[in-house]
């Protein structure tokens, strides 16, 4: 495992041919100690707070594998944190990080929530069409963590895992039911039996174990 960037930004406007987006997704790499608190990180900002800021999703990683996918399949060059993310990460893709892992970064202990849904403004920064649904079919989403103790990483600093989830249910396999197998009910028990999953996705799949039809993508222009 390996952190490959540091990444913050501020919100700013665009104009995408007259469709005006706020958006933080536009991030820079930082190279000194950055601080990170329960709410996130120390100079980042989120345009939309309620769908990616809070305890649950404070800090935002990508794997730096997805990079060389995305592009071949857009034809392309894509920079570390072209997917808005705080952390850029190697060795930890959807399939190795489960729901309740918890990692240390520096003196930083964060314990992922979450797969991230992705933002309809993917489509407008990237000049793509469906960009967030293109990421969500592709399954490389990134994902949330939360912050278990503040303090500061950089970019030189090495990540450990302190602990194993028990329940050994992965950001992929989450995702794989959320989009693709919403009836799968013996799965969506199996994903409500952990506790550390999210507030809000634990109602998304709460409504799923229901019998509801969600979608948990803003359509927005998507």
């Amino acid at each position: 495992m390996k952190l490959i960037s540091v990444n913050i930004g501020k919100t700013k406007t665009y104009d995408f041919n007259g469709v005006i987006i706020e958006t933080a997704l536009k991030k820079s790499p930082v190279f000194d100690n950055v601080f990170i608190h329960k709410l996130g990180v120390t100079g980042d900002e989120q345009a939309e707070k309620v769908i990616h800021g809070g305890v649950d999703k404070a800090v935002c990683l990508y794997p730096f594998e997805h990079y060389e996918y995305w592009e071949k399949t857009l034809n392309k060059k894509m920079p570390e944190n072209s997917f808005g993310e705080n952390l850029t990460v190697q060795g930890m893709t959807e399939k190795d990080v489960c729901i309740g892992d918890i990692f240390q970064i520096g003196e930083v202990i964060l314990q992922i929530s979450q797969p991230r849904q992705p933002c309809f403004k993917l489509t407008y920064i990237h000049n793509v069409p469906k960009m967030s649904y293109l990421t969500q079919d592709s399954g490389f989403t990134g994902y949330y963590a939360r912050v278990l103790k503040e303090g500061n990483l950089n970019v030189t600093d090495q990540i450990k895992l302190i602990e194993k989830n028990p329940h050994n249910i992965s950001v992929d396999f989450t995702n794989q039911i959320l989009h693709n197998d919403t009836t799968n009910k013996e799965a969506i028990k199996k994903i409500l039996q952990v506790e550390e999953i999210s507030g809000n996705l634990r109602k998304s799949f709460e409504k799923l174990s229901a019998g509801e039809i969600i979608d948990p993508l803003p359509r927005l222009g998507s």
